[in-house]
């Protein structure tokens, strides 16, 4: 068999999938092209992908070969899994494994925000810290303050279980209630233009689909409190960069922690980079050791799996697999 890796990954995916043959890995930091990603899975079987790479029905028809497609992600708006399912190929993802990890930072960026931690960091390099200032650098508190969770997932529950830590009353929206959480964490539901108007911060753990795509808009902001922080560790396109800088810049808003961006990367003189109360990161949410190796198994796995005719661990359309 052959399988191709679209990126360099921890090294236990590419010992896994020696096992069933040879196994080609993109050398490259940066992401094949449409036309490398084309050539690099011509004539393979199976398919390790990241978020960067565009599998849809005109790319699987000129790969017929690829019976199934694994996502180094808990996310797949890259794959059209509906195109996948059409023409047989399994379709896999990496979820749970980077649940707590995803949590942990999406807390991290939201203390960050509040409290001004990247702004106040680079003052001292820069040689503006000349004494203890009574009024400098004054941030949020986050203890006892509102959080509005949107998406009740898996992410969300376990950020949700974080805020619980520093007495954070967490009210949350969805297009699905999640009675479990309500009732084991005391969550609140609630429709979404009210978790804007209430909350004191606002993390974002929806998958971006059509409906959430723009879902953070200048309405959105209007409506959100001038001391809120908006924290987003989901996909960037869920919110609108545009309307967010002018957000910030205006005081409609108080601050942000992004680690996901649209556009991703951020150019080097993006007007949001300007913003001290913007603190942002290149998408390392899930980026532990433990976890980044995790996901890397699983990917492998999945892979495995459907190569060897055996139930995968995670497959969204697992119908084409008892059509085999």
């Amino acid at each position: 068999m052959r399988i191709a890796m679209t990126r360099k990954i921890p090294a236990v995916a590419e010992e896994i999938l020696k096992e069933l043959g040879d196994v080609d890995v993109w050398p490259e930091q940066l992401p094949p092209s449409p036309e490398k990603l084309l050539e690099l899975a011509s004539g393979r079987d199976g398919l390790v992908t990241t978020l960067n790479d565009r599998i849809d029905g005109a790319f699987l028809d000129q790969v017929p070969e690829v019976k199934v497609v694994s996502n180094f992600a808990v996310g797949f708006d890259n794959i059209d899994v509906d195109a996948c399912t059409q023409r047989g190929v399994a379709v896999c993802i990496t979820p749970d494994v980077l649940t707590d990890t995803t949590a942990d930072f999406a807390f991290a960026l939201l203390m960050a925000a509040a409290r001004r931690v990247s702004e106040s960091h680079q003052s001292i390099p820069k040689g503006e810290w000349k004494t203890w200032e009574p009024l400098g650098y004054l941030g949020q508190d986050v203890h006892g303050a509102t959080l509005g969770i949107v998406g009740m997932g898996r992410i969300g529950v376990a950020m949700a279980k974080r805020a619980s830590g520093f007495g954070m009353p967490v009210i949350y929206s969805d297009m699905n209630r999640n009675e479990h959480a309500e009732q084991e964490l005391g969550v609140e539901y609630v429709e979404f233009n009210d978790l804007l108007q209430r909350s004191d911060f606002v993390s974002v753990h929806t998958p971006l689909t059509p409906q959430t795509r723009g879902l953070f808009g200048a309405a959105q902001f209007q409506a959100m409190k001038e001391s809120a922080v908006l924290i987003n560790t989901a996909r960037g396109p869920v919110v609108d960069t545009d309307a967010l800088v002018e957000a910030l810049q205006s005081g409609e808003i108080w601050g942000a922690g992004l680690d996901v961006t649209d556009p991703e990367p951020l150019p080097a003189d993006h007007p949001l980079l300007s913003i001290d109360r913007a603190v942002i990161c290149p998408h390392i949410a899930s980026a532990s050791e433990t976890t980044r190796s995790r996901m890397a198994q699983l990917a492998a796995e999945n892979v495995k799996a459907v190569l060897t005719k055996t139930t995968p661990p995670r497959c969204l359309n697992p119908e084409v697999l008892s059509s085999d």
